[in-house]
């Protein structure tokens, strides 16, 4: 028993020298990992570095959310068209990957608070004139990701043809080569294509301002409250430190 004790005492001897104590290390081991999907095609908000690291807006601002209420978030690279049936599936907790929050999604999925606001914007070369707006469009190619609210809009305006990608960033390559004339997509998305990219930011130019009123939010399966709750709690502190202005100085501007 006497050498139980002393093997015991110095144990906890060292984890005091070191910082540590027994609590803090049961805290560390028993913290709730979110398993997180995420399309990492749709830069600046979700991608995918020279070094395969998914990085961009959504990751950092996830894992920001994760440290302010006490929780280890593990991302998942996932394709677009099959993200909100392997949530069905249970094959991870959450989504973050641009998801804009609708109506329609609202009756199958339970979504966070907001946490960005994103419109649609059109995206076309900077040597088509006379184009202010998507209704200028008619009679010319429009392209975006398919299953995306931008798509949605593109199919709403009579006389433009609709050209749907898996990835958007095809879609910016097919306007480069003068297959289409126009792409639709989130702002953060279309920013990064026509501001940021030095293959691009000569040849595309953003008309006219956001015709849609857009907010992202995290998805969660129906009836999963706690979760929400949890990430709510996050996405709260987060904002209340500004934290995510601070993302959206690196990410957006």
């Amino acid at each position: 028993m006497r050498k139980v004790f002393l093997v015991t005492l110095f144990l906890l001897i060292g984890l005091t020298l070191t910082g540590i104590v027994p609590s803090q290390v049961l805290a560390a081991d028993d913290m709730k990992t979110i398993v997180v999907a995420t399309d990492a095609t749709w830069p600046p908000m979700e991608m995918v570095d020279k070094d395969k690291n998914i990085i961009g807006y959504d990751i950092d601002f996830m894992n920001a959310v994760a440290k302010e209420a006490g929780f280890k978030v593990e991302f998942k690279n996932t394709a677009w068209d099959g993200i909100f049936g392997g949530l069905d599936l249970g094959k991870y907790d959450a989504v973050i990957s641009s998801v804009t929050i609708t109506e329609e999604r609202m009756k199958t999925f339970d979504f966070s608070l907001p946490y960005i606001n994103a419109g649609q914007v059109l995206t076309v070369p900077k040597d088509l004139e006379g184009v202010k707006s998507l209704a200028d469009m008619k009679g010319k190619k429009v392209g975006a990701q398919i299953g995306t609210t931008g798509a949605m809009e593109v199919k709403k305006v009579e006389g433009v043809e609709p050209k749907n990608y898996d990835e958007i960033g095809l879609a910016f390559e097919d306007m480069a080569s003068g297959r289409i004339q126009g792409v639709v997509c989130d702002t953060p998305v279309a920013a990064d294509y026509a501001l940021q990219r030095a293959e691009y930011k000569a040849k595309f130019q953003i008309v006219g301002d956001p015709f849609t009123e857009e907010s992202y939010g995290v998805v969660v399966k129906k009836g999963n409250a706690e979760l929400v709750e949890l990430i709510n709690k996050g996405i709260k502190a987060v904002q209340a430190k500004g934290i995510d202005k601070e993302l959206e100085n690196k990410w957006l501007r």
